[in-house]
């Protein structure tokens, strides 16, 4: 029997800008505890977590980096810096929201920016997902007129897209799994300054 079926996922949001933000509101709307944190002390924005709901846990990074399931709300430039403040990912999912706009494309050496945030996070399970709509949208209720938003998903690992899937479907989104993060990965990124297919599509299921 797998962690996730004897004990409830633990959730946290690394990143409190407008995407973190928007994040925290799914949770809160369905009564769902997940801890934010930045670089900053959790004092420094209590109060608008407190704003958003009291299932918003202000947190050290150090803290809300221990979490199973760590959704990366911050530039993707950053992402090195966040990946380096543990000895170890193992066992941990990061669901990747960071859009790499601007990053020029032999930075990424070819790769789609997901592969190079999974490199980063060595060890652990990379999701790329919930970064193809903007803020305001992201934000909103994703029940649609009696359907559901859609969330892109892309990993190299079948028990994390899963996993992250089924949490999405639990915030009230619709997953939609676009298959690796070379693949289905590249449709929702940026690609220098240009961006994928997919970004900025607001889709809703109603099946």
């Amino acid at each position: 029997m797998s962690k996730e079926e004897t004990t409830p996922a633990s959730y946290a949001i690394i990143g409190f800008g407008p995407i973190g933000k928007a994040l925290a509101k799914a949770f809160a709307r369905k009564g769902v505890e997940v801890a934010v944190a930045t670089t900053r002390a959790p004092e420094s924005f209590a109060a608008d977590a407190a704003a958003i709901g009291p299932e918003i846990i202000p947190a050290t990074l150090a803290k809300a980096l221990e979490a199973d399931v760590l959704f990366l709300a911050v530039r993707f430039e950053v992402h090195p810096a966040v990946a380096q403040a543990r000895p170890s990912w193992q066992g941990k999912t990061i669901v990747d929201v960071t859009n790499a706009y601007g990053v020029p494309l032999e930075r990424l050496g070819g790769r789609s920016s997901a592969e190079v945030v999974a490199q980063a996070f060595t060890g652990g399970s990379v999701v790329k997902g919930f970064n193809h709509l903007g803020a305001a949208i992201l934000g909103q209720d994703p029940a649609v007129q009696g359907g559901r938003r859609v969330v892109f998903l892309a990993s190299d690992e079948d028990g994390a897209a899963t996993q992250i899937g089924a949490l999405a479907e639990k915030l009230g989104f619709s997953p939609v799994k676009l298959g690796r993060l070379s693949e289905g990965g590249l449709l929702v990124q940026a690609h220098g300054n240009s961006w994928g297919h997919l970004i900025f599509k607001d889709l809703v299921n109603f099946k």
